[in-house]
């Protein structure tokens, strides 16, 4: 307990020394997300809960912290939650699909031998908690993208105000193209990190490459990897098409009322 609580307190003076107030606003809205994340996982134990319909509650919740309590109420942040919105609704519906065809719900045979002295009806729909689970690990990624690409945008616009709206949008499918490969390279590491040890048992017990591939524990990680990466690809063109224009219609509205 002394430790979590000492590297709290020093990410907490890290964040403040290198970030200013916006560092401690950061630093709070980690609390508030994992708060969020707490009452939503609370509710889903409750047999008249949509797992589903949480997440996208959620997921809504966990954006308006990231972006409004952190960055404020600007346009920038209004398009990058907008955007975080369109794509997460557009991934639920492929995820869930997804998940009941693949059929990685449920708990896997390495993880039975401590659960077997359980009950395994708890009345909860497994599909739709890992279509959940699968949503939640991608929400961060897709709004880091998100506010990654809209904010140069503004910049590039304050800066060149006599861009259209395709030029902008270009210029924000070319932001998107350099962080494309970063952001989904962290996503794939977290989990290497994560599930270390869980290859390493794997090569304890002799699996071949196959049986690897194919065990649910592995092929739900992927399968949670791969769909973050397609969450940060599908939110580059559309947050790049929604900032543009919001910034071209506000300079509009600005000339027309001069």
């Amino acid at each position: 307990m002394n430790t979590l609580v000492w590297l709290a307190v020093i990410l907490f003076l890290l964040m403040i020394g290198i970030g200013g107030k916006k560092g401690a606003r950061s630093f709070f809205a980690i609390m508030l997300n994992f708060g969020v994340l707490i009452i939503i996982l609370f509710m889903m134990l409750g047999r008249d809960n949509d797992p589903v319909i949480l997440t996208i509650v959620a997921s809504t919740l966990i954006s308006c912290i990231t972006l409004f309590f952190i960055n404020k109420v600007n346009i920038t942040t209004k398009t990058a939650f907008v955007s975080t919105v369109i794509t997460i609704v557009l991934l639920i519906f492929f995820i869930v699909y997804l998940t009941d065809r693949s059929m990685i719900q449920g708990f896997s045979e390495e993880e039975m031998g401590e659960l077997y002295v359980f009950t395994m009806h708890i009345g909860v729909d497994f599909v739709k908690i890992a279509a959940s689970v699968i949503i939640m690990s991608t929400i961060g990624a897709i709004t880091d993208v998100a506010i990654s690409i809209s904010s140069p945008m503004r910049e590039i616009f304050y800066h060149n105000p006599s861009m259209n709206r395709k030029e902008l949008f270009f210029s924000g499918l070319s932001i998107g193209r350099d962080i494309l490969g970063t952001n989904t390279n962290t996503v794939f590491f977290a989990f290497m990190g994560g599930y270390l040890a869980l290859l390493i048992w794997y090569k304890d017990l002799a699996y071949s490459l196959g049986e690897i591939i194919n065990s649910k524990v592995f092929a739900e990680e992927m399968i949670g990897i791969l769909c973050a990466g397609m969450g940060v690809a599908i939110v580059i063109p559309i947050t790049a098409w929604i900032t543009a224009l919001a910034l071209v219609r506000t300079k509009k509205k600005s000339g027309a009322t001069q």
